[in-house]
């Protein structure tokens, strides 16, 4: 394993953190947006349409791919500045 690869697990562990923390609240702003409501649907609320908890699961889902997937990158790419090469 590459020197580059141990250093970026503790990084790769905090960014994956800061990412959780960033699509929660990108989440939370969505659906208030989207669904005009402060709380998304809960899977076991029986006065809510099978149609709203999973669109509701699938946007949150989105959202938290695209939020990891940007935030790993940049990692990478910071990583690969600062030490010349990508880790794995």
């Amino acid at each position: 394993m590459k020197a580059s690869a141990i250093a970026y697990k503790p990084v790769g562990l905090a960014l994956g953190a800061a990412s959780g923390l960033i699509a929660g609240a990108a989440f939370k702003q969505a659906w208030k947006m989207i669904g005009h409501e402060d709380e998304a649907p809960d899977a076991t609320d029986e006065h809510r349409t099978w149609q709203e908890v999973l669109f509701a699961a699938a946007l949150q889902g989105a959202i938290f791919a695209a939020v990891k997937a940007a935030v790993d990158r940049a990692g990478a790419a910071a990583t690969r500045r600062l030490t010349g090469t990508w880790p794995d």
